[in-house]
């Protein structure tokens, strides 16, 4: 272990240049056999001598040596990261797209695992579970109260394709027993897309997977088969991914030969990205949605965007990650993404932001923003004219710290009222949906969305929340009791829509909550109506 760990630790003073991007893996660049065992390094190996000679109990060297490469590399940059070798596959399955398990999504609820979402193809629809079923026992071991825990349900529902898992489900008042047989997963990038109307389209994007490019050209000739002519491209919360994916899904919307993002640092020499020949979405009008947890790739898309005039960027200011992670395995199978590049959009702006004050600070950035008014005010946002640089047409942007949008969303506080903050904190905005989703999953009146839709006043769903959220001990101030049958009106618009969003998402599955949510959605209205003004351009 001494030397493993020594082997380690040099290592990482010296890694050979190599040609991969974020975590892109071509040919898998490996950490030297050797390297400058400088004064520095001989320090390590010598405390490490000491603890193992004279410690007072036996030392853990194991945990030792995690400990030492984690603060190496802490004290380097926020994001150069270790993963030991029991968490490598984990830790890559989204960036991948795909894992091995059963094929289902889950929530647990009231200390019971109950199935949220069926995989279309995967092994848990092939054997009929629906749904709605509720996990009783799993291997013969008990999946309820204690055990309800996701921790639990990835122990034992993910594992080697051509296994087999053997439910005991609860449908309704019926036991069922599935024998599962394990297979690959695809964890989808793209779970959402629709027509708006007859030439506006929307595609969100969760991430940046080796799948994504392939799921959004699939999403975006199924829309443009419908008409569309605008594209409303939601990068939300994506946090990013994969650099070549990233190239690859801007070039879907960059003319021919014209440059995409470009990388350089001390010893990787600059290489350059290009707009193909070839994209599946060149002319028509676009919009990217942003906001302040949308990182890395999504921000090299929306970067060569903005900067190639290519279309709006709309929202709040972007995280601000301008880094580029290289992958090296260690000799256990432990992993190292290690930063040995900055990424720079077209106009040459680097939009990482500083990092000098340590990982605290830094990881305090969005409590520093809200506290400054720029959650709320784009005016808020001081950049010197150092970071200023222009766009191919002219407009002024900046670099050093995200991509800030052309047209800016503030952040909307009104949903935070009193009430709806004590049914969030006690879980009640998710226990509910699923609870009622679960009483009526055989109700005609929502066989199909068009239903529930037709039917949802006559079903009385705010009161049935009311009257639940009373029971959990949330009472509202106006209504202190109230008769089984009785309408109870919620006056709180944006819990009443979250809460038919969401027993729309329990009852028909993904993609639902975000067709009706994006009725107060000021980042979705906002895009809608700048698409839909007839001399729709970017403007200064």
């Amino acid at each position: 272990m001494k030397r493993f760990l020594l082997i380690t630790l040099l290592s990482l003073l010296a890694f050979a240049p190599a040609n991969a991007q974020l975590f892109k893996k071509h040919k898998e660049p490996q950490a030297p056999k050797t390297a400058d065992t400088g004064p520095g390094a001989q320090r390590v190996l010598e405390v490490l001598n000491m603890i193992q000679a004279s410690y007072v109990t036996n030392p853990n060297t194991d945990s030792l040596g995690d400990i030492a490469i984690r603060q190496m590399l802490t004290s380097l940059d926020p994001h150069s990261i270790y993963i030991p070798a029991k968490d490598v596959k984990r830790s890559n399955e989204a960036l991948q797209g795909n894992f091995e398990g059963v094929g289902i999504s889950f929530s647990v609820v009231n200390d019971t695992i109950r199935v949220q979402e069926v995989i279309a193809g995967g092994p848990s629809e092939k054997v009929g579970i629906e749904r709605g079923d509720k996990f009783i026992r799993i291997d013969g071991d008990p999946a309820t109260g204690d055990s309800a825990n996701t921790a639990y349900v990835y122990r034992h529902l993910r594992g080697p394709k051509g296994t087999t898992v053997v439910a005991e489900m609860l449908r309704g008042k019926d036991s069922l027993t599935f024998h599962i047989q394990r297979d690959k997963i695809p964890i989808h990038s793209v779970e959402v897309y629709f027509m708006e109307d007859d030439s506006i389209g929307y595609i969100a994007l969760q991430r940046f997977a080796r799948t994504s490019v392939d799921e959004f050209r699939k999403a975006l000739k199924s829309l443009q088969k419908e008409g569309m002519k605008s594209l409303i491209l939601d990068l939300r919360g994506n946090s990013g991914g994969f650099l070549d994916i990233a190239y690859g899904l801007a070039n879907e919307f960059i003319a021919p030969g014209r440059l995409i993002v470009y990388q350089e640092g001390r010893v990787k020499s600059r290489q350059d990205f290009r707009s193909s020949r070839h994209g599946n979405f060149r002319k028509g009008n676009l919009v990217v949605l942003i906001d302040e947890g949308s990182a890395s790739a999504s921000e090299i898309v929306s970067g060569a965007v903005q900067d190639w005039d290519r279309g709006l960027i709309i929202g709040r200011r972007s995280f601000g990650k301008g880094l580029v992670q290289t992958l090296f395995t260690l000799s256990d199978g432990g992993q190292i993404r290690l930063t040995t590049a900055r990424y720079y959009t077209p106009s040459g702006r680097c939009i990482q932001r500083p990092y000098d004050n340590g990982s605290d600070d830094y990881n305090q950035e969005f409590n520093k923003r809200y506290k400054h008014g720029e959650m709320f005010s784009m005016d808020s946002i001081q950049l010197p004219d150092s970071l200023k640089y222009h766009t191919a047409g002219g407009r002024v942007v900046y670099g050093g710290g995200g991509i800030i949008p052309d047209i800016f969303i503030p952040m909307d506080t009104t949903p935070a009222t009193k009430y709806y903050q004590a049914c969030r904190r006690k879980g009640i905005i998710n226990q509910f949906p699923q609870w009622w989703a679960d009483d009526h999953r055989h109700d005609p009146r929502v066989a199909t969305l068009d239903d529930f839709l037709k039917n949802y006043d006559s079903l009385m769903i705010d009161s049935a929340f009311v009257r639940f959220a009373a029971e959990k001990g949330v009472v509202r101030d106006s209504v202190k009791e109230a008769a089984a049958d009785s309408i109870v009106v919620f006056n709180d618009s944006f819990l009443s829509l979250q809460v038919k969003a969401l027993v729309a998402d329990r009852l028909f599955g993904r993609g639902h909550y975000y067709r009706i949510m994006k009725e107060q959605d000021a980042f979705y209205r906002a895009a809608v109506a700048a698409l839909r003004q007839k001399d729709f351009k970017v403007k200064d």
